[in-house]
């Protein structure tokens, strides 16, 4: 009779490392979506940062000849540690993006919010204009710049609003005849809301419109608040 030797202690710990590492990563988005967002963000890096370390042990332990007979065991631990591998790397590997979380298309003379710093709270970022942060976004992103369209200042702006509405913005403050759209959109996993601004104008030639995203929390945006205005600007060209 063929016998099975027990599993080492070092891959039961390992596995309930494993498991301990995936649990974490709902238990992080969840303290993000609570309001404790640093400490959140905290358990999430130590989330995917310990699952890439443990996959590469795991996988070590699968190549020693010494686990042979436990490599299925070993197989469906490192399972465990791929969701927060795979969130890692989508870190890692979304780009260099400045340290910055204000992005607008107009450098020169960037859209002012009216009603946001009452929807954003006292512990916000603040929605003052940094010249450095300016020179960042010039440098990482020298493709936003002002849209541009034969519509009428009127046409634009209702453009405006159903492109928002379309991509799922909640727009919180209107003002026609100033021009006016401020919104905010939540992102899907961690919740965070990042407030917009569209500024609409004209002249002869017909509307031209502004924007600016400003995120409300956290030091960078890994990009977001470029994508996000990318997105508006091709919704409305209709790319």
């Amino acid at each position: 009779m063929n016998q099975t030797s027990e599993t080492p202690n070092s891959i039961n710990v390992l596995g309930y490392l494993a498991i301990a590492l995936l649990l974490l990563l709902p238990l992080s988005v969840l303290t993000v979506r609570s309001g404790a967002f640093q400490q959140g963000l905290a358990l999430y890096a130590l989330a995917c940062l310990g699952s890439a370390l443990l996959l590469i042990v795991l996988i070590l332990f699968l190549l020693h000849p010494k686990y042979t007979e436990h490599r299925a065991g070993l197989r469906t631990k490192a399972l465990l540690t791929v969701p927060g591998t795979i969130a890692l790397l989508s870190l890692t590997l979304s780009g260099d993006h400045p340290r910055i979380h204000d992005i607008t298309t107009d450098t020169s003379d960037p859209p002012r919010f009216v009603a946001a710093a009452e929807q954003r709270g006292e512990d916000a970022n603040s929605l003052d204009i940094k010249p450095d942060s300016i020179a960042e976004q010039l440098r990482a992103y020298p493709d936003l710049t002002t849209v541009r369209t034969t519509m009428t200042i009127d046409q634009a702006y209702s453009q405006a609003l159903t492109v928002a509405g379309e991509l799922g913005w909640e727009v919180y403050h209107e003002d026609r005849s100033a021009g006016i759209i401020e919104a905010v959109d939540t992102t899907l996993i961690m919740a965070f809301k990042d407030d917009i601004v569209i500024r609409v104008r004209g002249n002869a030639e017909g509307a031209y419109l502004d924007l600016r995203s400003v995120s409300r929390v956290g030091l960078g945006d890994l990009g977001a608040n470029a994508k996000r205005i990318r997105s508006f600007v091709a919704a409305f060209n209709g790319q």
